[in-house]
Formats: C-alpha cells, structure tokens, sequence
C-alpha cells in the first residue's frame, strides 16, 4: 500500500451530521454528546483503548458477540432527563406551555407587586418568562437525548444484533418524536453501527468468514441508518486504523493494520455496492490508488473462496458446483482467478494421491500388495477426473463453477523436472499392473491414455515406458510357450505370435526386433568355440523357424557376430605381415571363413574393409613423403604388401592355392583400348605390360579385388599413379653433398609394379591412359611454349616439335591440339595489347579477319568495345569534319561483333561530349594562333553536329567566335558547312559578313605585343574605369588561379617593415618556392632583384599558357617557344601534384577516353556528371592531393591522369621513360623540378630601372 497512507488526513468527519466543537467552547453550550465512540477490529486496537466487548481470534471465528460484548451495558437517564422520559409528546408540549405561562404570570405579578406599577410588573413577566422558555426549551432539548439513551439500551438490551428489528427502532423514533434528523438521535445511530461494523471485521491476523457483508447490511437496515452515514462511519474506522498504524513501532504490528485496512476496503466496498465507488472516498481520503483497492478486493476474494474450496472433496456434483459459482459472484471474484484457484485445489487433491502412492512404491518395506495400492490410488485420481470431464460436459456448465474440467499438474509440486522420475515411476507401475494378467485390456489403455495427460508425460515418454514393460512381459510370453511347446504345436507360428501382440497391444516390429535378439544370442552362444557345426545350425533353424525371422535378418545377423571373428582373423593374419603371413595363419584364416559358415561375399567384404583400412596408411604415408622418390617407395610397399599378403588372404578366403594362376577377367573396353593406337603411341604404357620372359621373372600378380575405387576420388588415385609413373621415368633421385644429386635408373620391373599399383588404385584402363597421355602432354606443352615463345610458327620449328612429340610418345591429333592453344594465345595476348596501346586499329582488324584470324574469340567483349569507342573518338578528332553513318553505325559494329544498339549510345555520348570540347580546344588554338589547329577543331565539332544535330553554343568571349569563325571561312569549306557553323556559333549574318571582309588581321592583331615574363604580371586586377584587362580573367586563368589574397597579406606586412623594397614578383616566386617545401616538397635557391610590370597581357595569357586539352606535340612546341626542353617540361607538370581542376575540363576524358583506368575514371564520375556540373572541382593528384611528391608520375603510369594533357606525358610517346624514371625516383624529380623552377624564375624579368616596386600587387602605383 502506498506508504502516504500512514499519514492522517485533515479536517474531515466521521459523520455529515455531525459537527464537531471548537475547543474553546463551553460544555454548557453543547449537546452532552460531543463526538462519536468508535470502535475498532478486534485485536487492532491497542490495550488502553481497547472496547469491554472485545474478545480474542479464537472466540469471534467460533460464535458472534451478544449485544452488551458489542454495545456495552444500559445508559443512565440524568438531570431532567427522567422527567423528560415520562413525558409524552402532547404532555411535552402541555407542559411547556404551562411553565411558559406560569413564569409569565408569576413575573407580572412579582413586577407588579415590587415595582407599583405596569411597567414593573412587564419587565418582571419578561424575566421570568425567559427563564420558564429556558426550562421549557431544556425539557424539549433533552428529548432528542432521551430518545438516543432509549435506542442504545434497546440495542445494548438485545439478545444479539440479529435481533434488533427496524419496526422497534421506529417505534422509540415516534415515541419521543425525533428523527434522524436530530444530531443526538443520529449520532447514536451512527455510534451503533460504528460498534457493530467494527465487531464484525476481523483484526489482520484473521481471515473474513465470509458472512461479515450480509451481518453488516442486515444490521444497517434493522438500525435504519441512511448509506452516507454508513459510509462515513466505514471511512472512520478506516481513520483509526491508520491512527493506530502510526502508534505501532514494530514490523508485524504494522503488517497486520494493513490487512486490517484491505478487509475494510472490501467489506465496505461489498456492503454498499455500486454506490461504493463515489460514498467511500479512499483515493481522496487516505491517498489509496484504484489498483490498491483492485488488489484488497482481489486478495480478500481469493482468500474467501480459497476457505469455501477447502472443504470442497473428490465427491463433487451438481448442486456444489453451482453453489461455488454463486459463492465466486457473492465475493466478487472474477472468472480466471476463480478457475485459478478451482484448477489448484484439484491439483493438490491428486497431489495427496501421488504422495500416497509414491510413498508406498520407494517404502523399503513394501509388501506384495504395494504395487495395488498404489495402483488404487491412481485409479482414485483416475475416477475424479473422469467426474470432473463429465461435469465439464454438462448442459448447465454455465451455471458452474470456473475451472471444471480434466486435472493438470501444472505449476504444482510435481511439475519440475525434479519430479519427472517419479512420475513415470507411477505410469511404469500402472502399466506393470495392467499388464499382470498377461494381457492388455482396452479400458486400461484408455486409462493409461487418461494419466499419462494427468501426469505430463510426453508420448515418446510414455511410449518408452509401456514398449520396456510390454517387451519384458512378451519376452515372458514367449518363453512360457516355449516351454510349453505351445508356439511349436501352433499351425501357424506367425498367427500364434500376432495374437499374442494383439494381446499385449504390442507393435509386431517391436517384436521381431525381440525375435532378432532372441537369435542373436542363440547365435553368440553357438559359435562361442570358433565354428558352427550342424548341431548348431539345426538349433538356429528351429529357433529361426518358430519365430518367423526373414533371411535377410539372419544373414545380418551372421555377418555381425560371425563377421566380427573373421575379421579378428584378418587382422591377426595382416598383423603378421609380409613375413609372417605362414601355415599357422592360412589355416586361421581358412577355418574362420569356412568353419563360420560367411558367405563368399561377406568374406571378402570383411576383409576388404581391412586390407583397405591398410592401403590407405601406405597412401597417407605417401603423402606425406618428403619427395617424389621417397613418396615412391611407399606405394611399392603398398603393392609388395598387396602381392605377398592380400593376394594369400584372398585366395584362402576363396579356398583356393595362391600358386595357381588365375586367368583375370578382361573387358572389351580395356582390349579395344589394348589395341588402339593411341595405346601403343605412349611408350610408358607399352611397358606396364610385361612380357612372359618379364612376368616369369617377376613372379605372380597380385590381387585386384580389394581396390581403393570407393575411398579416393579420381583425382587422388590418378595423382598417385602419376606419382610412381614419374618415379618409372625418372629413376631414383639421391642427394649428396655440395647440392650435386646421384639418379640411378630404373629397369622396366617398375613399370610393371606400376601396372599392379593401377589394379590396387581402381584404375580403368581409360583412367591409365589418360594419365600417361596427360603426362606426355604436359612434358611437350612445357617444351613447346619455348619453341613458340613469340607464337610464330615457322617450318624448322614444325620439324623442331615433331622431333619432340616422337620423343614424348604423344599422339599426333594431342600434339596438334596443344600447337595450336599455344599459338592463339600468343596471338590472342598480342592482339589485346596492341589493342590496349592503340597500335591496332580497324583497318588492321578487318585485315587480320580477312586472313581467318578468329578474332571474336581472341578479343573480350569489353575491349572491342573500348575498340569501337576509340575508333569513334577518332572520327570525331580527325579533323575532316566528316561523318559516315553507315560505317560508324553499321559496318564497324559488325567487323567488331558490338551491339548495334549499345553502338549507337556510344556514339551519342561521344559526339555531345566532343561537342563543346572542340570548341573549346577551338578557341585555344586561337589564342596561341594555330590557324591549321582551329580548322581542324571547328571540322570536328562539325563531325559531332552531324551525328547528334546540337542547339547554338555560347561562349563568354563572343568575339572569339567570330574570329575562329572568320578563320574557318578563310579555309573554303563547303557552303553547308560554313552555313552550319554559323548557325552553332550564334553568328548573325551581319557579323559574318564582316569578319569575311576581315582577312589575315584576326592572328596578326597582336603580332606586336610586349612579350612578358616573371613579372607579377597576374596579380593585376581589371580596371574598367581605364579599359584595362588584367590576365586574370583570361581563359587559363579564370575560375582557376586563387590565393590572391596570401599574396595581399604578405606584402602589407613587408611594406610596413620595409616599404618600396620588395617587389610582387621576388614576393611570388619566393611564396612558390616555399608552399612546394611546406606541403613535403624540395628547395631551391631563389634569385630575388626583380621588379614588377606595369601593365599585363590578356592576349598573351590566352596564347602562351598550355590547355588541358592539348597533345604532346603541343605541348612540347608551347615550352620550347618560352626556352625549355622536353625534359623540363615534364618535371614543371610534375606540379600538378597539388591543384585541382573544374569537371569542365576533364569530363571528355573521364567518359570517352580509353588510355583511363575505368575504376579511377568511374570514381571521378561521382563529381563529374556526364551533363552539369561544369565547375565541379576533383583534385588532379587523387593519391595525395596535398603532398608534393611524386604520385603524380605513378598515376600517369597506371592511366590514372585527370586532364588529357596530363595521361599525353604517358602515352606511348617520347617522354614515357622521363614518367618511369620521376615515378620510380622521388630525389632526381626534385632535383629536376627545383632546377626547372629556377629557370622559370628568371623568364624575361624586369630588372634596374625597368617596370617598379609596387605598393599594392593588386594595381600599379
């Protein structure tokens, strides 16, 4: 319960009329009776406030108190009180009326007589007659107490509460003219029924009897007392009770308030009923949740139900049942706990029975009739189940109480694991018991049926049980009528033998089992000596015949116990071993296999298993020779152990002599294969076959019965022929000192215990075959890949490997077949390679088709395609402008065996691609004015137009469209093409006109251009209030250069230490050389005394600066124009080490290039979509992007460059070894880089008077 019960509640009333005085208040001025006397449970109060009328436990369970235990002894009328008592309501009133009057007069008369006059003799009435209203008010005042001392003593004055009569109450109420409206008349109501409640409720210790709710309203009825007052009264019992909690100090003190407390919730909830949710406050009152009072009810239901069950026994019926289930409604009680407490009051009725009869089953006593008895009382817990699923079954089960039905130990005593083996000691007893008579009756099995349920047991459980105790009773049986000669007189033994397991309910197969043990133990004993002789076998005849045992059961059963001494015999004579193998151990060997009567096949299975058990330690020993040799001489053990011993056990077991030959068996297939060309083309399977001079030599051949066929795969058995083949060929291999080795040959004996290993392997001559031809294969492939080293196949080399393959004994067809895979794969790893260096193209492919190279075969699937995407790559960039559907959509599709449709896609996503990347390039070439190289850009974007028709393209510089337009008009293309390329540039007709008229002044304009240098020339930003474009904004440059900022900081923090001193370019050649040491990369000395320009070149930053898009021709000719080598070149584009590049720039490679790796290429595609994304940003080093090291060469060498440019250094041209070489030498890249630096330093500086300092890099001073 909720420990905030323990505290007392504030203000509150045991009674709504009843008002409780201040203190402060004189007796006087109040009724006599100021507040109520309540009484408290039994036993629950303490001593000094404990009521006359208690009694102890004992007493109250045994009979109910009398009133004057309950209510205390008759009242004492006082004051007027007796007067008053006499009175009747008129005479009351009479009365009054008369002392009224009488004090009146008197006080008129007194006034009149002492005053002299009217006045006087008022106020003297007055006085007077105030003091007779007093008396008259008194004498009704008391009346109401009157009335309250005449209901108790009435009460107090009965034999027992039930003897208190509402009719009688009634009366006394007219009696004296009171009400319950009157405070004293009431309050003695509500003092009564407060006594009696609270004599009635047990203390904690006790248990409800059950009876206490109907006392209860039957004495609330007979006193009259209205619901509210009741309840108030149940509500201050329930004050006292948590009153006294607090005044108890000890454990068990304050536990037994608390029961007391949950009787008083459930009586008082039962008493009033429905209205006990809102008359009974105990949630707002003493702080009780609805679950506290749920389980009050539920407990103390349980507990009244549980007493009502206990006298409950095995003779249940109707009229019990019913009046449990009213008993369960009366408490409360709902319907799974009442089936709760049902279903555990028979478990525990069974339990006695268990109790009983284990106990009489383990007493060490137990007499004859020990087994009965407990059979009895299982036959008791039987009948009161068999009662109980009756009832279950009843039309008026509804009516019933909850929890009929079949008994279940379930979450009782015996439902452990503990108690299992004593409950099927009790199954084992009954079915012993119903099987005494020697039969199995058909109500026993239904009862067997019935307590195996009862008891828990699984069926296999219970089938164990009653298939041990049935096989030992048959078993019983059985002997009787062997005895008796019954089962041999009976016409038929099998129809004698099934209607004894008819009898017995016994399974037929579980009987033949009994049968088959029966005969092995008849056998075990006969052949105790060794052998069976007939007298034996005629005992297992009759035993076999009476009991109806197949053959097929004999024979197992004489394989089992007659194999197992021949097999003792087996290994005794394995034992002996090669040397051992004498007279003595023939004979064992003969008398076991005869003498035991084992058929040839059970025999030799016998002994197969044994010899094999031994073949196969001489194999695992092989195995794990040290070498060939050594692995060798284990199996020529193996097949000296087969000749000298297996070969004399087979022939014993046979009975025959192991010197007479024995012609073997041989099949067409191995005589076919005997005769066959092939056989006689290899030399070493020649020899496996002796001839008569060789076989006489050798002595006999050994046995090939017991094979190890079933206990190697093919594979290990062909693998260890091949094993001793080689050892034939190769002779005797021994090591001596100084890594020299001795090999002693060997003579074609070996090849004929090879022959014998075969026979022991399980080797079909097909088998045998193919491993001397694999072998001879093998030998000329090993050869004959170093004659064709470079797949050609010349004439002397032909002669060259029929020479070898007379040699190695391989037939022709075999010889040609490797010739030729050798030769296509040479051809085949050529092709692909020439394929993946782009030294193959399609030209030459419908050549090498032509000459019935098998091309389709020799290229993979994905490199034809890659083929095709190359092939396609180049029409678009070869500069004609021309575009062959038919050839680019069908006839190379065909020459390469690539989907038509797949085709098509390739060429769409190339053609869009190459698109704005030749335009591009187009405008790049402008700017380093390379007419023929813009012509040829603009024809391939016409290639592109033509196989995906394209919308007009825009370009930041428009004037640069009209000059590359003007230069291509200058080439006298076709009409259409011009037209179409006006259209995709955007040039109006006007524009057009204009730049025709133009002439050579497009790349002339800025012939005279000041040529600049290491001058900070950059860092110059526009100025469009001067006209003036800076580089930064030139093509190269824009979107691309950053850092300008670093470049700021560092020179406001040199100008104010220094001013007018430093310039921007000694600044920036400076900050280049230290931002390479600082991310890991080399130094160099700097050469510093420059000064800056004046001015910058937007032109010249187009044209002199290198573009992604380049080949390495250009590149090489753009640095040789500025003064350095190709050398050079390559170790300044080592810089690309760090950086980054726009998608704009490398999204043709990444998707249409083939020199790319396609995981590296795929990889960068995440950032860089085929559409969009133009200025995404992917770092041109992806290994280490902020490190100056070399990774940038190790990724050109595994095609892993960004930038078309970058993959040109490493690309089958004159700088791949300069790549190899920084790739694989971190130190001389550095040394070359630092040294190129150096160079690019002192490109056309500005020195003396020339150019100036400047104060802001940003612009000129």
């Amino acid at each position: 319960m909720n420990p905030s019960l323990l505290t007392a509640p504030p203000s509150s009333r045991p009674c709504p009329l009843v008002s409780f005085p201040p203190f402060g208040l004189t007796p006087n001025s109040l009724p006599r009776r100021r507040r109520y006397r309540v009484s408290f449970p039994r036993n629950s109060i303490s001593t000094d406030d404990q009521s006359p009328m208690s009694t102890s436990s004992t007493e109250t369970t045994a009979t109910t108190p009398t009133a004057p235990d309950i209510f205390g002894g008759p009242k004492e009328l006082t004051g007027i009180q007796p007067v008053v008592e006499k009175l009747s309501p008129p005479l009351r009133v009479a009365t009054s009326v008369v002392i009224l009057a009488g004090a009146l007069a008197a006080g008129y008369g007194i006034g009149l007589r002492l005053g002299g006059n009217r006045n006087a003799a008022l106020g003297g009435a007055a006085i007077l007659g105030a003091a007779g209203a007093a008396a008259a008010y008194a004498v009704n005042a008391a009346v109401p107490e009157v009335a309250a001392v005449s209901l108790h003593n009435y009460v107090a004055g009965c034999d027992g509460p039930e003897a208190v009569r509402k009719e009688d109450i009634e009366n006394i109420a007219q009696k004296y003219g009171v009400s319950k409206q009157d405070d004293a008349f009431n309050l003695e109501l509500c003092d009564l029924y407060s006594l009696f409640a609270s004599s009635v409720l047990p203390s904690g210790s006790e248990d409800l009897r059950g009876d206490e709710v109907e006392t209860i309203i039957s004495f609330k009825n007979a006193l009259g007392i209205d619901d509210p007052d009741a309840a108030s009264m149940h509500m201050e019992i329930g004050r006292r009770i948590f009153r006294q909690r607090l005044e108890t100090g000890d454990r068990d003190g304050d536990l037994e308030q608390r029961r007391a407390f949950q009787k008083l919730i459930y009586v008082s909830t039962l008493v009033f009923g429905d209205a006990s949710n809102f008359l009974l406050p105990w949630k707002r009152v003493f702080k009780v949740t609805d679950a506290q009072v749920e389980i009050a009810i539920r407990d103390n239901a349980k507990q009244l139900y549980a007493s009502k069950l206990s006298s409950v026994g095995r003779d249940v019926d109707v009229k019990l049942l019913v009046s449990l289930r009213e008993a369960q409604l009366k408490y409360k009680l709902s319907d799974e706990l009442a089936k709760d407490l049902l279903m555990e009051h028979k478990r525990k009725l069974v339990e006695e029975n268990i109790s009983v009869a284990l106990n009489i089953l383990k007493s060490r006593t137990r007499t004859v009739g020990g087994v009965k008895q407990a059979v009895e009382e299982l036959d008791k817990i039987l009948a009161f189940n068999d009662l109980l699923t009756s009832l279950s079954n009843h039309p008026d089960a509804d009516h019933f109480a909850r929890g009929v039905g079949p008994v279940s130990l379930v979450g009782g005593e015996y439902d452990s694991d503990r108690k299992m083996d004593d409950l099927k000691l009790l199954y084992r007893a009954y079915v012993t018991d119903s099987l005494s008579g020697g039969r199995m009756e058909k109500n026993k099995l239904t009862a067997l049926s019935q307590l195996r349920n009862i008891l828990g047991l699984g069926n296999k459980e219970a089938e164990a049980i009653i298939l041990d105790v049935t096989s030992k009773v048959y078993q019983k049986r059985l002997s009787e009528v062997f005895q008796s000669g019954d089962l041999e007189m009976a016409d038929s033994k099998a129809a004698f033998l099934q209607n004894l397991c008819e009898e017995l309910h016994f399974d037929p197969q579980k009987a033949s089992e009994i049968h088959e043990e029966i005969y092995r133990k008849k056998l075990q004993q006969c052949v105790a000596d060794g052998e069976l002789d007939e007298k034996d076998v005629a005992a297992l005849l009759k035993v076999r015949v009476m009991l109806c045992i197949p053959q097929q059961t004999v024979d197992a059963a004489h394989s089992d116990i007659c194999g197992s001494l021949f097999e003792k015999a087996v290994k005794d004579a394995i034992a002996a071993g090669v040397d051992g193998y004498d007279a003595d151990v023939r004979k064992a060997v003969r008398k076991a296999a005869h003498g035991l009567r084992l058929t040839r096949e059970a025999a030799m299975s016998i002994a197969s298993k044994a010899v094999r058990k031994i073949f196969l330690n001489y194999v695992k020993r092989s195995r794990s020779a040290e070498n060939r040799t050594e692995s060798a001489k284990d199996l020529k053990k193996m097949i000296a152990f087969n000749t000298l011993v297996v070969t004399e056990l087979v022939a014993d077991i046979k009975g025959e002599s192991s010197d007479t030959p024995t012609e073997e068996p041989v099949k067409e297939d191995v005589e076919k294969l005997y005769e066959d060309d092939e056989w006689e083309s290899l030399q070493t399977l020649r020899k496996i076959r002796p001839n008569k001079e060789l076989t006489a030599k050798m002595g006999k051949p050994g046995q090939t019965e017991i094979t190890l066929k079933d206990d190697l795969s093919e594979r290990d058995r062909m693998d260890l022929y091949k094993t001793y083949l080689l050892y034939c060929l190769t002779g005797e291999v021994t090591r001596i000192p100084f890594g020299a080795q001795i090999t002693t040959k060997k003579d074609d004996s070996e090849y004929v215990f090879l022959n014998q290993l075969g026979g022991i392997l399980g080797l079909t001559a097909k088998e045998t075959v193919e491993v001397h031809r694999s072998l001879a294969e093998q030998a000329f492939r090993q050869q004959a890949e170093v004659i064709l080293a470079d797949g050609q196949l010349t004439k002397a080399r032909v002669e060259q490997l029929n020479e070898l393959q007379k040699n190695v004994g391989l037939p022709g067809p075999y010889a040609q077949k490797v010739i030729k895979s050798i030769t296509t794969t040479k051809m085949a790893a050529a092709i692909e390679t020439a394929i993946g260096q782009g030294r193959l193209n399609i030209k030459q492919i419908r050549e090498l088709k032509e000459a019935g190279v098998d091309l389709d075969n020799m290229i993979s699937e994905s490199l034809r395609e890659n083929l095709f995407k190359k092939t396609v790559d180049e029409i678009f960039s070869s500069g004609t402008g021309e575009f062959d559907e038919e050839e680019v959509y069908e006839k190379i599709p065909t020459d390469l065996k690539v989907n038509s449709q797949k085709a098509k896609g390739v060429v769409h996503d190339l053609a869009r691609t190459r698109l704005s990347n030749s335009l591009i390039q187009a405008v790049s070439l402008l700017r380093q004015r390379n007419r023929q190289g813009v012509v040829s850009s603009l024809n391939d974007m016409l290639a592109c137009d033509k196989a995906v028709p394209s919308e007009t393209l825009s370009w930041e510089v428009p004037e640069e469209l009209a000059d590359i337009f003007g230069i291509y008009a200058k080439s006298n293309p076709a009409p259409e093409k011009l037209s179409r390329l006006q259209y995709l540039l955007g040039i109006s007709d006007s524009v057009a006109a204009a730049v025709k008229e133009m002439g050579d002044g497009v790349l002339s304009a800025g012939a005279e251009e000041e040529k600049f240098g290491c001058d900070a020339s950059v860092l110059l930003d526009d100025d469009d209030s001067s006209n003036f474009t800076g580089e930064k904004s030139a093509g190269p440059n824009a979107n691309s250069l950053r850092g300008f900022e670093v470049i700021d900081a560092i020179k406001t923090q040199v100008e104010s230490i220094c001013p007018g001193v430093v310039s921007c370019a000694d600044i920036l050649a400076v900050t280049a050389r230290d931002s390479v040491v600082a991310l890991g990369g080399p130094s160099w000395t700097v050469q510093l005394g420059r000064r800056d320009s004046t001015t910058a070149s937007f032109s010249n930053a187009n044209t002199d600066l290198a573009s992604p898009l380049m080949n390495l021709d250009e590149l090489i000719s753009l640095f040789s124009n500025k003064g350095f080598t190709a050398k050079e070149m390559v170790a300044l584009s080592g810089a690309h080490t760090t950086g980054q590049a726009r998608c704009l720039l490398f999204r043709n490679r990444i998707y249409n290039e083939t020199n790319i790796d396609s995981a590296f290429a795929k990889s960068v595609q995440s950032n860089c979509p085929s559409a969009g994304g133009g200025d995404n940003l992917s770092a041109l080093d992806v290994t280490s992007p902020v490190v100056f090291d070399n990774a940038y060469f190790k990724n050109l060498v595994n095609n892993k460059g960004l930038l078309h440019s970058d993959q040109q250094l490493f690309n089958g041209g004159s700088v791949d070894s300069q790549v190899t070489t920084y790739s694989n030498n971190p130190i001389t890249f550095y040394a070359d880089f630092g040294d190129a630096m150096v160079k690019m330093g002192n490109l056309s500086p500005l020195t003396g008077t020339n150019g100036e300092i400047r104060t802001n890099c940003r612009k000129v001073n």
